[in-house]
């Protein structure tokens, strides 16, 4: 019996696969079709501080939506500013701590994110809707897995060459 025949995890097989999702994904530009149907004439980065927020469900610190987005502090800050001007975020005091700020939704960059999402979900949510039960739910299990365990993997790499 092969590796291929005995349920064994062949990477080769999978890595075209996910590379073929992340081109899908791009190429589609689901992100700015999203985008264009709810009516949010931010980039991606900006929509991506929003929906970070929204799913956090509470105001944030800037240096926690960079973490969640793994992305630098001052990434997150330029798109701040955009999103405070146009009315989407705002900026609170932190109540355990009155010198620091929390990034927070307003009703309207709620409503914005909220509508994104539903958007994005739905199209997910079709692409799976013939698939069982069962199905669905181990490949949540296991999507959420892989992600964890490379992340995890490359995290190691890069504390190695640090």
């Amino acid at each position: 019996m092969s590796d291929k025949d005995d349920g064994r995890l062949d990477p080769s097989a999978v890595l075209p696969r996910l590379m073929q999702l992340g081109a899908v994904l791009n190429r589609s530009q689901l992100m700015e079709r999203a985008m264009d149907r709810v009516g949010i004439p931010l980039d991606r980065p900006a929509v991506t501080v929003l929906v970070t927020l929204r799913m956090a469900g509470q105001p944030l610190r800037v240096g926690e939506i960079a973490t969640r987005m793994q992305v630098v502090g001052p990434h997150v800050t330029r798109h701040l500013h955009e999103l405070e001007r146009r009315g989407l975020v705002r900026r609170a005091t932190d109540p355990h701590d009155q010198r620091a700020r929390l990034i927070e939704l307003t009703p309207e960059g709620g409503a914005a994110a909220s509508r994104y999402l539903e958007t994005v979900l739905g199209w997910f949510t079709d692409a799976v809707a013939d698939w069982s039960d069962e199905d669905r739910q181990t490949f949540g299990r296991l999507l959420t897995r892989l992600v964890d365990d490379l992340t995890a993997r490359l995290a190691d790499l890069d504390d190695h060459t640090t």
